[in-house]
């Protein structure tokens, strides 16, 4: 099993930042991937960004991309989303996901490729 802790959410005006923070712990020897997916009231979970830990390459979701970036500290196991330009539509519960290696030819994006969740932190964003 792997637990993931998210930390950082809050309430920021429009165009401001946020960080926020994931903590890994657990058997992560057998990830290979591990993202954000953020999820707002009446809405499905939406894909946000991810990254592969070894290479570090990353992707992200249209709606974020030249705002967002995601991180990873090795070191500390623990991975970041950095969001610049927030905007009030940003507003959701966001979600820190991982990989148990099951799915690793699936792509990113897909929710079924991540069997790990952490309990998610809130980001509001006002206009």
């Amino acid at each position: 099993q792997v637990q993931l802790v998210e930390s950082g959410g809050g309430l920021v005006e429009a165009g401001g930042s946020l960080r926020l923070s994931c903590a890994a712990s657990g058997r992560t020897f057998s990830t290979s991937a591990s993202g954000w997916f953020r999820q707002a009231p009446g809405k499905e979970r939406e894909f946000v960004a991810a990254i592969y830990w070894s290479g570090g390459n990353t992707y992200y979701g249209d709606s974020v991309k030249g705002r967002f970036t995601i991180s990873r500290d090795n070191a500390k196991n623990t991975q970041y989303l950095q969001m610049n330009s927030l905007k009030p539509e940003d507003t959701a519960v966001y979600y820190c996901a991982a990989d148990s290696g099951r799915g690793s030819g699936w792509p990113l994006w897909l929710r079924a490729k991540y069997d790990y969740w952490g309990q998610g932190t809130q980001v509001t964003v006002s206009s």
